[in-house]
């Protein structure tokens, strides 16, 4: 695709397309990083990158910019193709969608399919082959099923969904519009329920269910369990990573997003908008107030108020875990300091 058909169709993108300058038009044929990029490709920049300089020495045929005139002047001075977006990060997610438009398959049950008599499948839907699909369960219009998922009875999949090869959703699942489920992930896997007795373990019937409510994705290997009663609700717009582990009666808000080996006990509330970096942990019950953040192997235990950005394990507000983190290294000499004074107050 040429580098002037590219930016043009990205105009009515969200973006925000500010200007271009082809010094020339070059053919691409891909994208990569500002280091590795050839002739052929497309890279990008934001505001304040770390990799200005490489921009002097990479060998890109095209870039797109923040407007920020330092890195326009160098391009200039370069002779590269580059075009000026408001969002240079989000012009390239648009701009990999130009240059490699995905393939979907035929919108035709596979032969080797096993689909129960009392399924429903929407129009324009793809089932791949050894795909199992039980009784009563509705999947709607446009979905893609790949191959070796199994999607158990009174399943619902809402139009416009794509369930990843060898994901299993079980019975009862609600899965809304324009949901990604991955490979090998579980949607409505029994939840952790045992009530101690005399004899043993007495497990707890799960008969609850698990809702994605429209355009959440769960990512390869992650698990949503359902509860004994009610349900387990993902929040519209909600970005779930690989190997997430997420308890039986969750309830999370919209547009969260939870890095990978995030783990969230059962009962948890968390609120819209809310990060989770990777491995955080989240304590049975707690509450997480909406836009909190909570970075890398932070735990929660109690609640975390809105807006709150926290650290540390137990988790504690961040720039007081940064203070702590500092102090962490002097903990030698300040424990010696303290044995000679009390050394000292006893002589």
């Amino acid at each position: 695709m040429r580098f002037s058909t590219l930016i043009k169709a990205l105009q009515s993108g969200e973006a925000g397309l500010r200007r271009s300058q082809p010094a020339h038009d070059p053919e691409l044929s891909g994208a990569a990083s500002l280091e590795q990029a050839a002739a052929d490709q497309l890279s990008f920049l934001e505001k304040g990158n770390a990799l200005t300089a490489a921009l002097a020495e990479s060998g890109v045929g095209a870039v797109l910019l923040p407007d920020q005139q330092d890195l326009i002047d160098l391009a200039t001075q370069r002779g590269l193709a580059f075009a000026v977006f408001a969002d240079p990060r989000l012009a390239f997610a648009e701009a990999l969608d130009q240059l490699h438009p995905r393939q979907r398959p035929l919108a035709e049950v596979h032969p080797t399919a096993v689909v129960d008599g009392r399924a429903v499948i929407g129009p324009g839907t793809a089932v791949g082959p050894r795909v199992c699909i039980g009784a009563g369960s509705r999947i709607g219009a446009g979905c893609i099923i790949h191959p070796g998922v199994v999607i158990y009875a009174d399943v619902v999949i809402g139009d416009g969904s794509e369930v990843h090869a060898n994901a299993v959703l079980h019975p009862g699942s609600r899965i809304g519009r324009n949901c990604v489920v991955n490979s090998n992930a579980v949607v409505g896997s029994e939840g952790f329920g045992f009530v101690p007795t005399a004899t043993g373990w007495r497990k707890m019937p799960q008969t609850g269910q698990v809702i994605l409510e429209d355009g959440v994705e769960v990512g390869c290997g992650s698990t949503i369990d359902r509860p004994s009663v009610g349900e387990t609700r993902i929040g519209a717009g909600t970005k779930i990573d690989n190997l997430v582990q997420i308890g039986h009666g969750v309830r999370t808000g919209r547009g969260c997003a939870f890095a990978s080996q995030v783990g969230i006990a059962g009962g948890a509330r968390i609120g819209n908008g809310v990060i989770l970096a990777g491995q955080v942990g989240v304590a049975n019950r707690a509450v997480v107030g909406d836009r909190a953040i909570a970075s890398s192997k932070s735990g929660i235990h109690g609640e975390v108020a809105a807006g709150e950005v926290v650290s540390g394990y137990p988790a504690i507000p961040n720039r007081l875990w940064l203070r702590c983190s500092a102090a962490f290294g002097k903990l030698p000499e300040m424990a010696k300091a303290l044995r000679e004074l009390k050394r000292d107050a006893s002589q």
